[in-house]
């Protein structure tokens, strides 16, 4: 049986990707910081406890019979080192980026979205040899770019498929997205704005669709970057009435024509202007099919976030992360005064 090591594995793609790499046949090693004290996995499944800064524990976790090492959480320059040095011992490797490292040509990108004038005009859909930003230790994004370098310079030694997800979605996620619209209908809010008349698209990745592709490169080995994301990019609009579906309720929709007026009209989603990933190239290079649409995953994420909201617990607290990032996401006070204005 081959065996499959997955680094963070206890995480929101890392859970699909165990299941998946299992059902395929792998022998998997689920590694994570919890060691898979959270994680309801069956027999088939090996669970162990991993600090990742930890060279010497990485090395004896990979051995030297590792057909397959796929890397949730590899972040920058030193994590492509700390993987290279592995290489003759691992088959293949699949690592996970993102969108984020593409640069529109004129210096515009993830890292100035919110500077005046910052935000990028990329190309709908965005290919994959676009260009991206430099490498670097300055930024999320560059230091993704630094780590794509650094695995793609050892493809002679070590085949990798690098993957770069949009805004990923689905349960266990930090930054659940969805929860903009699940809350309010949670709460009764049946009012609610978009900017930009509800068109933003911000291509979404599932938890469920990255496994499938990571599944997918595992069984054809080699070295490429591939964009990771569904087969849709629905507007931020079709996204609130698709949860509206779910959690059967109807809601009223008011369409601001330009940018959010402070809090009011900002959603997690809302963009100027277009990112759509190019999935044409993982179609053509693994057979990519998602094997979910966004529509059909909302279900199960709706149904997690109303459970981790259950018993009246507050959102902050549930999800610090999303709250570092939009901290007037739920300014109700802000929203009722736009409306009686």
């Amino acid at each position: 049986m081959k065996r499959a090591v997955v680094i963070g594995a206890g995480g929101q793609i890392g859970r699909p990707t165990v299941e998946a790499l299992a059902r395929d046949g792998w022998e998997v090693t689920a590694a994570s910081r919890g060691g898979g004290r959270d994680e309801a996995w069956d027999d088939a499944v090996r669970t162990v406890r991993l600090d990742r800064s930890d060279d010497a524990a990485l090395s004896a976790l990979v051995g030297d019979d590792c057909d397959l090492l796929v890397d949730m959480v590899a972040y920058d320059a030193v994590h492509a080192r700390q993987l290279t040095s592995l290489a003759g011992r691992i088959g293949s490797a699949v690592v996970i980026s993102s969108v984020s490292v593409y640069d529109d040509g004129s210096g515009r990108n993830f890292d100035t979205l919110r500077e005046p004038g910052g935000f990028p005009t990329y190309p709908v859909p965005i290919p994959e040899t676009h260009p991206t930003v430099p490498p670097g230790a300055t930024s999320y994004s560059t230091r993704k770019v630094a780590l794509e370098r650094g695995l793609l310079a050892a493809a002679g030694t070590l085949p990798v498929t690098v993957l770069r997800p949009g805004a990923v979605h689905g349960p266990y996620s930090p930054l659940p997205r969805e929860l903009y619209f699940v809350k309010r209908n949670l709460d009764g809010r049946r009012g609610r704005a978009l900017s930009f008349r509800g068109e933003s698209r911000f291509h979404p990745a599932s938890a469920r669709n990255i496994a499938e592709l990571v599944r997918s490169a595992a069984a054809r080995p080699g070295t490429r970057v591939l964009n990771a994301c569904d087969g849709e990019a629905p507007t931020v609009a079709e996204i609130g009435a698709a949860i509206d579906a779910v959690m059967g309720v109807q809601t009223e929709t008011t369409l601001l024509d330009g940018p959010p007026e402070g809090s009011v009209g900002r959603t997690p989603w809302s963009t100027p202007l277009p990112i759509v990933a190019d999935m044409s190239a993982a179609e053509r290079e693994l057979g990519y099919r998602p094997v979910v649409s966004y529509a059909e995953s909302l279900p199960e994420t709706v149904a997690w976030l109303t459970d981790v909201l259950a018993a009246g617990r507050d959102w902050r607290e549930c999800f610090p992360y999303l709250a570092q990032v939009y901290p007037d996401l739920f300014d109700y006070a802000a929203e009722d005064a736009w409306y009686a204005a």
